[in-house]
């Protein structure tokens, strides 16, 4: 390999395909609940999409990390 040629990597196509997956289960398990959530006072569907659209993030930055680096955890110093 020459000095400064980058290795293509697997993972980012992969880790790609995953977060499109992960986004498509969670729109799908959302959107089941959405005739019981709807039946709730507008306040509370507010405060329950807006957590429900910030949570489906809390897996991505293992994900992505694994898509730079190889590794799920960050190395112990």
């Amino acid at each position: 390999m020459a000095r400064g040629e980058v290795k293509a990597s697997w993972r980012k196509p992969a880790g790609t395909l995953a977060i499109l997956l992960l986004i498509l289960v969670w729109v799908v398990l959302v959107a089941s609940f959405s005739a019981q959530i709807g039946a709730l006072p507008i306040l509370v569907q507010l405060a329950i999409y807006v957590v429900l659209g910030v949570v489906w993030i809390a897996p991505l930055k293992p994900l992505l990390r694994w898509m730079e680096t190889g590794n799920w955890r960050l190395p112990r110093n």
